[in-house]
């Protein structure tokens, strides 16, 4: 299957910032693995993503940022866990009132820190003087900087600290610093990423041509599973970074997702139907649990046999030619009108692809669902599938 060319999205020139994630990768406690993704837990990776959208372009919190920035004023905006930061409060004044840019962007012209709801509907203090444990560990050297990735330590709140000197935002997360960057500059790395995300995309689905032809001659491998694995993984891992590019651009990103979105179709359900033919237990639950550990694997492990072997609950092999079959939940997906509960009892029925394929109309219509006229289809879907994988 070709997949179609995705046009790169053009630049756009405005002097906006924009979030930049992967500055993570060079703090010295979130080491990146070889797609340039920051390796923390999957909780963390929710959390970071919630709290972008909310200095995305388009939101009200960005547009006052971008007011304290054009008037060249510093600020300290502490949002959420407003429990834990009662005790880190001294000083200033409550106002609870609704938030807006221009009142954010009237009280940062006074010292202070500003105190914001989770939700950035409300300031409910200003003028305040944070007082952090000083023993927490921190890597900045300004003072406002070094107040905020404290308070970020000690507390879950999203601290945002904008220099005056400097003109830069950092963003700082259970103490990881994340800095703004020009949208400009965002959108390039948006544009390298969406064409790794095509070439892969391309890559894979030929690989899946060549595996299906393997299956169909009953000759699979432990290393032909392990290389389609390793590049459903690659998609996967590009595709989550052009997603955090697009959570970062706001309403800036609209095309970049609508382009993401077609390389990306089907990719995860295709993933977990391989998984369904080759694991040890086909369960769809079983199966994404496979999926979650591999997500979390190395890259140059996703291409080992032993280490697939393993997280599919096979007995482990270190040899790439250990002979595999397939059930055929992947090649049986591809027969239009067959739903996946009469896929289930086929699979259960015959046990594997090459079963399948020498069962008869006959044979397939004795299984609970089928019939006569859906036993036909299988067996002209089946080899329509074959000759194409073939070519």
């Amino acid at each position: 299957m070709n997949t179609p060319a995705a046009p790169l999205v053009p630049l756009k020139t405005e002097n906006r910032l924009i979030v930049d994630a992967r500055s993570w990768q060079n703090q010295p406690d979130a080491p990146a693995d070889q797609t340039g993704v920051p390796l923390v837990d999957q909780r963390t990776r929710e959390l970071l993503r919630e709290e972008l959208r909310k200095v995305a372009p388009g939101m009200r919190l960005r547009e006052g940022l971008d007011m304290i920035l054009a008037a060249g004023t510093g600020a300290l905006v502490v949002i959420g866990d407003e429990a834990a930061m009662n005790d880190l409060c001294n000083g200033g004044f409550h106002i609870d009132t609704p938030f807006t840019p221009q009142r954010l962007f009237e009280l940062a012209k006074m010292d202070g820190a500003i105190i914001l709801d989770q939700d950035v509907e409300r300031i409910l203090r200003a003028n305040v003087h944070l007082v952090p444990d000083a023993s927490l560990p921190t890597s900045e050297t300004g003072m406002r900087h070094r107040t905020a990735e404290r308070v970020s330590r000690q507390t879950k709140a999203l601290v945002i600290s904008v220099s005056q000197r400097r003109e830069v935002v950092s963003l700082y997360l259970r103490g990881r610093r994340l800095t703004l960057e020009n949208t400009e500059v965002v959108l390039t790395k948006a544009n390298q990423a969406l064409s790794t995300l095509q070439n892969y995309r391309v890559r894979l689905d030929e690989v899946l041509d060549h595996l299906t032809h393997l299956e169909f001659d009953d000759i699979v491998t432990l290393g032909d599973i392990a290389a389609a694995i390793g590049r459903f993984e690659m998609v996967r891992r590009v595709a989550a970074e052009v997603d955090r590019y697009i959570v970062q651009l706001g309403t800036e990103g609209r095309l970049v997702q609508m382009q993401a979105d077609e390389l990306s179709a089907n990719v995860n359900d295709q993933y977990q139907l391989l998984i369904r033919d080759y694991a040890a237990d086909p369960s769809p639950r079983f199966c994404l649990t496979v999926m979650s550990r591999l997500r979390d694997l190395p890259l140059e492990r996703l291409l080992e046999a032993d280490a697939v072997a393993h997280e599919l609950g096979l007995a482990a092999s270190d040899r790439a030619e250990h002979h595999v079959r397939t059930r055929g939940y992947r090649i049986l997906a591809q027969i239009p009108a067959l739903p996946s509960t009469v896929v289930g009892r086929i699979v259960e029925r015959f046990g594997s692809l090459p079963n399948l394929v020498a069962a008869s109309v006959g044979d397939l219509d004795e299984v609970d669902g089928v019939g006569t006229r859906r036993a036909r289809a299988i067996v002209n879907g089946l080899s329509r599938i074959r000759s194409h994988a073939s070519l």
